[in-house]
């Protein structure tokens, strides 16, 4: 059957609400009748560019936030293990003990070749893991290499990923296009270009939003923004909440 709903999705690898709001749709998109009428498309998004391509491996993530944003390590830790609360109610594992500081445009550039095979959603969900659960190192290209062949990328396509522009150009194509509907952080889905739910919203939430949706194909009304209050993001001046 043709697909009647297309959702394309803004985030970015090192944001924690991003895979929370990834396993609150899935379990929305489980409770949905008409889940063969969907179709996800990752959207590149990064919430800090400016993370040097090599990173003091001494650098640990509470230490990385507490210094951007002026805190307290204590406070940083406090932050991130709230994160962890919510994480484990969406059935996830988060390890920020583990984790590694990097600059994500290299996973994006993967995402981009893994999307045009088929396994952008394979991608998103495997560099979620590494990064929050195994504490791998998503901006080192053998890294990328060992995740990729994980989910049927050769190293070849990794390399390639990697090295041609064309990849560059459309996680930056990404990123201009996240401007031009006015994203300032992620997770921020987009339903059928028709309605906005911005953060990770409750699975109740996401299931609103396909039934709307889904009526509204068959109406095609305008643009509504159908974010409750309860949905966590993270936006591009750094605050996770």
């Amino acid at each position: 059957m043709e697909k009647a709903l297309k959702i394309e999705i803004w985030s970015d690898i090192m944001c924690p609400f991003c895979y929370i709001g990834k396993r609150n749709l899935e379990q929305a998109l489980e409770r949905f009748n008409d889940r063969n009428l969907i179709e996800i498309e990752w959207k590149s998004f990064q919430l800090d560019p400016t993370i040097p391509e090599n990173v003091d491996p001494k650098t640990d993530v509470y230490t990385f936030l507490a210094d951007r944003k002026g805190i307290s390590l204590e406070q940083s830790k406090q932050m991130h293990e709230h994160v962890v609360q919510l994480a484990k109610n969406a059935g996830l594992d988060y390890r920020f003990d583990k984790a590694v500081v990097a600059n994500s445009l290299k996973a994006h550039r993967m995402i981009q070749l893994a999307k045009t095979k088929g396994l952008g959603d394979a991608a998103e969900e495997r560099l979620f893991r590494a990064y929050f659960t195994e504490g791998m190192n998503f901006g080192d290209a053998e890294t990328l290499k060992q995740i990729g062949a994980e989910i049927g990328l050769s190293e070849a396509d990794v390399v390639e990923s990697l090295s041609n522009e064309t990849y560059l150009q459309k996680v930056n194509q990404d990123i201009v296009e996240a401007q031009q509907i006015g994203v300032r952080g992620v997770p921020f889905f987009v339903f059928n270009r028709k309605f906005a739910v911005s953060g990770a919203q409750p699975v109740d939430a996401f299931v609103g939003a396909l039934e709307q949706s889904v009526e509204d194909w068959k109406t095609q009304t305008g643009f509504t923004d159908l974010s409750s209050n309860d949905g966590g993001s993270c936006s591009i001046d750094g605050d996770c909440e």
